[in-house]
């Protein structure tokens, strides 16, 4: 089963993959540019497996490129609030 199939997996892949990158000190400018690059990755390239990432591409296709960085920014917060 792919992270992508279920949502709550890419949530977790994804916090994983965070508290990995800030272990190793990126900074959160970093962070959010690879978060940026990755959103539009997956928007464009790859078929939504489920409603919330189907929801995600559909926003970040009508957002500009400003509201695509805080969906991203929104997409990190997200799972950094995770286990807390």
């Amino acid at each position: 089963m792919s992270v992508l199939d279920n949502f709550d997996s890419w949530k977790g892949f994804l916090h994983d993959r965070l508290s990995q990158g800030e272990q190793q000190g990126l900074s959160h400018e970093v962070i959010s540019d690879v978060a940026y690059q990755i959103g539009g990755y997956l928007a464009d390239g790859v078929k939504a497996k489920n409603e919330e990432e189907q929801l995600l591409a559909d926003l970040w296709h009508v957002a500009d490129e400003e509201e695509q960085h805080a969906i991203a920014n929104m997409m990190v917060k997200l799972v950094q609030g995770q286990n807390k």
